[in-house]
């Protein structure tokens, strides 16, 4: 079934707004350090980096702002 209207998705910006209405707790810095040695002993790249960009933010949050 083909229909000739557009699917309507939100803007980055739009997407961008949203997110920021409403302040995203962090984790405790102990939990996001426990994170980051699992994520290290795996040896998971990503979630290495992911958790250490975590423990800035949550221990300096005028950090990058």
């Amino acid at each position: 079934m083909n229909s000739t209207r557009p699917v309507r998705r939100p803007t980055e910006t739009a997407a961008i707004r949203a997110a920021t209405r409403s302040p995203r707790r962090l984790p405790p810095v102990t939990s996001l350090l426990a994170a980051l040695l699992v994520a290290n002993e795996r040896r998971d790249r990503e979630g290495v980096q992911l958790c250490a960009h975590l423990v800035v933010r949550a221990s300096e949050p005028e950090v990058g702002e």
